[in-house]
């Protein structure tokens, strides 16, 4: 396996002032290199960050967000998740983030409300903190100093509403993109191939 930091890409990947992990830094350099995005633009959710951070197709940073995740550590969605989320009817260990390679697809849920999906079978989506009684809370915990309270969602990956509505929605809401969901449970090596 060719070491990432050698690549011709590596140049062109840039996190701005972002103090990205080096294992979402190793992951974009690794799909710019290979060209996997399809040259579109791409995101990398850091789920051991809760974090989200969105390329133009060249590479370069056009936001980063702090992001809500589920609340069940794992990497896979459990067979059937998508049904029971549209009656709210997920149990605790079946509120998982699912680990992998997406490509988006604009839409809405079953209230009308605008979400970027990532697996429309399993109700994986990308969407903003939903108004309701755990808003003010949910606020909180994307603006703490520490991921280790952002583990509320039932899997999807929740951003804060002006992110929402400033990058994803004119974005994603126009354009299919690449989403890398990195793994908490295995490196994103394995995952994601000879990196």
């Amino acid at each position: 396996m060719a070491a990432v930091a050698h690549c011709s890409a590596c140049a062109a990947v840039d996190f701005g002032q972002e103090a990205a992990s080096a294992d979402a830094r190793e992951l974009a350099h690794w799909a710019l290199e290979t060209q996997d995005t399809g040259r579109r633009h791409f995101l990398i959710v850091d789920k051991k960050d809760a974090r989200v951070y969105v390329f133009r197709p060249d590479g370069r940073l056009l936001a980063a967000s702090p992001a809500l995740l589920g609340s069940a550590r794992g990497d896979h969605s459990v067979p059937g998740v998508g049904l029971r989320a549209q009656t709210g009817q997920v149990a605790p260990e079946e509120r998982t983030t699912p680990a992998g390679r997406f490509l988006t697809q604009p839409g809405r849920n079953l209230t009308g409300e605008h979400v970027v999906w990532m697996d429309y079978a399993s109700a994986f989506a990308i969407h903003r903190v939903r108004a309701g009684t755990s808003y003010a809370a949910r606020l909180r915990r994307l603006a703490s100093a520490t991921p280790d309270d952002n583990r509320v969602s039932l899997g999807c990956v929740v951003v804060p509403e002006a992110f929402y509505e400033g990058v994803i929605e004119p974005l994603l809401g126009r354009f299919r993109a690449v989403v890398y969901v990195m793994p908490e449970m295995q490196p994103a090596r394995d995952l994601f191939g000879a990196m």
